[in-house]
């Protein structure tokens, strides 16, 4: 997987390997409409599979995220 976390690279954050790019940054770019092929054009150490692997990793996240519902208060104060 060239996904990697270390500490002295972007704060801990998830890059791929061997670039500062981070796993947050592609999916931000991908959220905002940008296709591989302008990441890879942009960004050209980047390889599909690494976009695809930042992809995977975030689904991971998502599978192992542990929900927590926010009690109702008992009461609720109306202006």
């Amino acid at each position: 997987m060239p996904i990697e976390i270390n500490p002295k690279i972007s704060g801990g954050k998830p890059v791929i390997k061997g670039t500062r790019i981070t796993v947050e940054f592609i999916l931000e770019l991908l959220a905002n409409g940008w296709s591989y092929e302008e990441i890879l054009e942009n960004y050209p150490q980047l390889k599909r599979k690494d976009i695809l692997e930042a992809i995977s990793y975030a689904a991971d996240i998502i599978k192992e995220e542990k929900l927590y519902p926010i009690p109702k208060k008992k009461y609720e104060v109306h202006s």
